[in-house]
């Protein structure tokens, strides 16, 4: 009788050190989540005022595609442009209170608590033959693009492809500092998470 206490004291102590080294691992995953995150220094001077740059001349190259990313301080939006040795692209983006097709000036709605204005001076066709090389539609989510489970992004449409520009609605969740990087084939544009 005596053994079958000590069996029973045995499995009971055993039974609460498994739960504590149970315990342990998910507290040290937890502390490496936050020391990453902790770990992880964001850009900081971006600002929201509106930011452009022109180009110089050049034949003009049609876009290609649109994509998203998400990264750890940011979104991501990529505007493809390819033609390698080419001069950079124009590009003016800035907030705006409303988003209007180019040049009808129609209203398009963009979900978001604010709405950042994107142009790029690529065509969504091909300038010699007028082919279309973008599938997007005035006023429509833009084709290949999901942004479930982005943490700035909200909403994307649009606009037009008018006189060699692209015009897009980038829906965010607030006026939130931006940055654009242009490169000879893209035009880059990340929104950050927070201020």
């Amino acid at each position: 009788m005596r053994k079958g206490r000590w069996t029973t004291g045995a499995i009971a102590v055993l039974m609460a050190a498994g739960s504590l080294a149970v315990a342990v691992p998910e507290a040290s995953a937890t502390d490496a989540v936050n020391a990453t995150k902790a770990s992880t220094t964001c850009p900081k001077g971006w600002g929201s005022l509106p930011k452009s740059a022109t180009a110089g001349s050049q034949e003009p190259r049609p876009l290609t595609g649109i994509r998203t990313g998400r990264h750890d301080c940011y979104d991501r939006m990529v505007f493809d442009v390819p033609g390698s040795g080419s001069a950079p692209l124009a590009y003016h983006v800035a907030y705006v209170g409303v988003f209007r097709q180019d040049p009808s000036n129609r209203v398009i709605p963009v979900s978001g608590g604010a709405i950042l204005e994107i142009r790029v001076s690529a065509p969504a066709y091909d300038p010699q033959t007028g082919h279309p090389t973008f599938p997007g539609r005035a006023g429509k989510v833009l084709p290949g693009v999901d942004l479930r489970g982005y943490r700035t992004f909200r909403d994307a449409r649009f606009g037009s492809s008018y006189e060699g520009v692209s015009q897009v609605g980038l829906g965010v969740r607030a006026r939130l500092p931006f940055r654009v990087l242009r490169l000879a084939d893209r035009v880059v544009v990340d929104v950050a998470h927070t201020w």
